[in-house]
Formats: structure tokens, sequence, C-alpha cells
């Protein structure tokens, strides 16, 4: 398997070495460029061709990576590219990146496109999380990323939700807090507001002035022996080394590298990076004289709008105005014609009221006499009440009189039921003694005015007693009668006067229930004629039996 392996491999090597081009893919931060290359190119061929592409000038911060095996490697410049430990498989890809860093981003960084490149390389390792960053950072940076992409914050554009499928923060962010992908971007939209007025330009280069301060910014991390040991007791050089060959070469290259840049950074600028120097001054100052005339007549199209706003407004108002006056004279006009029937009808009206008046007045001293008239009657009804009213309480006095005679009537026939037991004892007493006084006479030649029975005086007690209680009773009818007579007919003659003054709908249940009882014959006065009769009745019943 393995000379298998090495055969393909050589033979690929000669097949490349026979044909007169490659392909090669350069991958950058924002699209990826094709090539054909020629067989005899160095690296620097292939680097300078991608540099003319995108444009760079400040081509010693850049380098083409690829990667090999579990490592990465930089392109060499001044070898062959396929002499070098490239892929072999075409396209051959690279990756176009940063490789050295600059101490002061805003100082060093002439050009547009290279200022471009490493705010999108920095914010990629970022949130890929080889740079840290604190979280506040990471929100502030994320602001600055949206207005180099969105450019000024409008809210009428700019509404919730509008940044839910942008990465903006570390995933280690995201998880360190108990915070909704609403609520960050809440807080990203709230710092993103204060930038208005910043270009795309300037917002990448607040970024990159955060970033080059975080503790990561330009490291590059590799395993390595701590075997370090100083070559010189005297001076300040560790020596140490990776256990790959690969891993010690590329750090040696980035050291060389960084030795480079950190030297150019202390010498005289040359006269190419001097006038890319100026020629960057000029078009900032291009920039800012076309920005701020931009603004101006920004302000003066947002004026000249408002202007507009302002008089369609007005516009609109004064034909609602005029709209509106129009109906207001309609409707005046029509409220004249209505006046004026109106005016019409009130006269007419008036003339009605006149004459309506003038009977409203004759009625009125009709209903003043009929008034005094019913005043003066319902006095003397009202009188009439009250005698009425007397009459039944001087009834009322004479049937409690009557009803006391009766309990001492009762009182006197016990009395005289006891005087006639008396009696009868006395009789019974003195019969015995005449019978056994002369006991040698016959009995029938006693007188006959003698002889007692006790039949005939019972009889003649009873008798006596009867007619005399009865006549009483009689007697006790007849005047309750007489005086009930009186009393209802006072209260039927009172009852017609008061009928035809009476309001059938102001009556009471009691009132219907006693109309009612009324045309029954149901009254007072007849159940307490029934209740004199049956007493009258039990009264002789009583003494019947006595």
């Amino acid at each position: 398997m393995a000379s298998a392996f090495a055969a393909k491999m050589g033979f690929n090597s000669l097949m490349r070495k026979q044909a007169k081009t490659f392909n090669v893919r350069i991958s950058t931060m924002e699209s990826d460029l094709e090539f054909s290359c020629e067989v005899k190119w160095k690296g620097k061929d292939l680097f300078d061709l991608v540099c003319r592409t995108l444009g760079l000038r400040e081509t010693w911060f850049f380098g083409l990576r690829y990667n090999i095996k579990d490592t990465v490697a930089w392109l060499k410049m001044d070898k062959k590219v396929l002499d070098q430990e490239v892929p072999k498989e075409e396209p051959i890809t690279f990756h176009f990146l940063a490789k050295f860093y600059p101490e002061n981003a805003e100082e060093e960084l002439v050009q547009d496109i290279t200022q471009h490149l490493f705010f999108l390389q920095v914010k990629k390792k970022i949130l890929d999380e080889e740079i840290h960053c604190p979280p506040e950072a990471s929100v502030l940076l994320a602001s600055y990323a949206v207005h180099a992409e969105y450019g000024d914050y409008d809210p009428a554009v700019h509404k919730p939700g509008f940044l839910a499928e942008e990465e903006l923060l570390p995933k280690r962010v995201i998880n360190l807090y108990q915070m909704t992908p609403e609520m960050w971007e809440e807080r990203i939209t709230a710092c993103y507001a204060e930038h208005r007025g910043r270009t795309r330009d300037e917002a990448e280069m607040e970024y990159l002035k955060i970033a080059q301060d975080l503790d990561m910014y330009g490291v590059n991390y590799f395993l390595i022996r701590f075997t370090i040991k100083p070559l010189d007791k005297k001076a300040n050089v560790f020596k140490f080394n990776s256990s790959r060959l690969r891993v010690n070469k590329l750090i040696l290259q980035l050291c060389i590298g960084n030795h480079d840049l950190f030297m150019r950074r202390r010498r005289v600028d040359s006269l190419e990076v001097q006038q890319m120097k100026a020629q960057a001054r000029e078009e900032r100052a291009r920039k800012q004289v076309e920005r701020q005339r931009l603004q101006r007549e920004k302000q003066l199209r947002e004026e000249a709008e408002r202007a507009r706003d302002e008089l369609k407004r007005r516009l609109i108002q004064l034909q609602d105005e005029a709209h509106m006056a129009n109906e207001a004279l309609l409707r005046s006009e029509q409220t004249a014609d209505l006046l004026a029937e109106k005016a019409q009808i009130a006269e007419e009206e008036a003339k009605l009221l006149a004459q309506k008046a003038a009977e409203a007045e004759t009625e009125m001293q009709r209903i003043k006499v009929t008034a005094i008239r019913g005043q003066e009657e319902r006095r003397l009804m009202e009188q009439k009440m009250l005698e009425a009213k007397m009459v039944a309480l001087k009834m009322a006095e004479e049937s409690e009189r009557r009803a006391k005679e009766a309990e001492q009537l009762k009182q006197d026939l016990l009395e005289a039921r006891d005087s006639e037991r008396r009696a009868k004892n006395k009789l019974l007493e003195i019969t015995s003694k005449a019978v056994y006084v002369s006991p040698g006479l016959a009995p029938d030649s006693m007188p006959q005015d003698v002889s007692f029975s006790r039949e005939n005086l019972s009889f003649d007690f009873k008798d006596t007693d009867m007619k005399r209680l009865s006549m009483e009773i009689e007697k006790e009818k007849v005047e309750y009668m007489e005086k009930s007579k009186h009393l209802q007919e006072q209260l039927n003659e009172l009852k017609t006067e008061i009928e035809s003054l009476k309001l059938k709908e102001r009556e009471t249940s009691l009132d219907i229930i006693h109309n009612q009882n009324t045309e029954q014959g149901t009254s007072k006065h007849s159940n307490f004629k029934k209740l004199t009769l049956q007493s009258t009745k039990s009264r002789v019943a009583f003494f019947e039996e006595l």
C-alpha cells in the first residue's frame, strides 16, 4: 500500500512537471478566486497576481496559507509553488490571509481594502473564538459590524428581528448568560443607534481599534517543549523548539516576518509608502468633502421633503377647510329655508296657542270654581266620615256594654239556678217534715193547696225566667238592628257621595278585596249579625235546657 501510494504521488508530480500550467483556488474572506498558473511560477508570482486582482498594495501584511497534514504552512515567495509541500489535488487551494498584524491599525493601515480584509479576518477569529473577547466588548464590536453592513440606523427600516439571521456574538458569550436572542438584539441595536453618521470604513476602523487591544489579537499559539534554555547567560534569548519540524519552520518564518515588520515600522517610509499615504490622505479628504456634500444634500433633501410634506399637509388642510366651508354654506342655505318654513309654522302655532291659551284660561277658571266646590264637598264628606267613625265607635262601646250585660245575665242565671237548687232542697225538706209530722192523719185528709209536686215547682220557675230573658234578648236584638241599620245607611250615603271622586288606579290590594266582599255581601256587620243571631239562639237553647 505504501509503495503504491508513493508511486501514485510520484506519477502525479511527474505529470505536473510535464504540464505547462496548473490550477489554483484562492480563498479570500469575501470570495474565491481561480487562476491558471505556469509551472515555473514561484510563490511571489502567484502572490503578486492575487494582490493585483484585489487592488492591494500593502502586501507585507499578507500571505498565502495552505493546509498540510494536521498543521498549516505559508507559501514561500522565493521558491516555486510546485516544489513546496502544497496539496497535490487540483485546483490547489490557498487561503489569502493576514500573516502579520499592525500594532496600530489606524496609523499603519493605509488602503481601505487592507483595512476591510483585516476587519473581516479579525471578526471571523473573534466569532470562532480564536481571539478571546469579553462579553461587553463583543456587544460593542457587534454593533460596529452591524453599522458596517447596514449603514446608519433607521427605526423605520431596522425593525425588531432584522438581526435574527446574523452571526454577531461568539457562542461562548451567548451561552454564558440567560438571555434570549431578542434581548441580545435589543442591546446591540441600542449601541448601533449611537454610531449614526459614520461611514463603513470608519465603522470597520473603530472595530479594529477595539480588537487590537484584546489579549489574543495577532498572537499565534503552538505546542512546544519547555526545555527552554538561554543560549547565553547574559542574553535574554531563550531556545525552544517543537516536536515537529514543520512547526519549527513555521515559527521561524513568523518570527522573521514579525521582526522585519517591526524594523519596517521604525524606518523612514519608502517613497512608495509615502505616496500611498499621501494618496490615502487625499482620498480620505476627498471622501470627507464628498461625505459633507452628501450630508448637506441629504439635509437639504430632507428639509425639502419636510417642506413638501408640510405643503401637502397644508394643501390637504385647505382643501378640507374649503370642502367644510362649502358644506357649511349648503347647510346654512338649507337651514335658512328650514328657518323660514319654521317661522311660518311658528306663526301659525302662535295663533293656535293664543286661541288655546284663551280656552285654557276659561277652563282654568272653571276648574278653579270646580275645585272650590270640590274642596267644600270634600270638607263635608270628611265631616260625615268623622261622624260615621264616631257612630261606629259608639256602637262598639254599646256592643261592649251589651256583652257585659249578657255576662251579667249569665251570672244572674247561675245565681238563680243556685237559688232553685236550694229552694228544691228546702221544699223537699219541708215535704218530708209535713208527711212525718202527723203520722196519724190520712193522706187524702190534707188540704189541696198544701200538696206540692217537684214537676209543678220546676215548671213555674222555668217559664217565668225564660220569658224574662227572651224579652230582654229580643229587646237587645231590636235595638242593635236599628242602630246597625242606621249606621249602614250613613255609610252607604257617604260612599255614594265620594264614589265619583275615587281614583281607581290608586286602589290598593286591600281596597280591591274590600270591594269584592261588599259585592258578595260579606262584611263585618253581616258577620256580626250572624254571630249575634247564633249567640241568641245559643242563649235560648241554653235556657231551654235549664
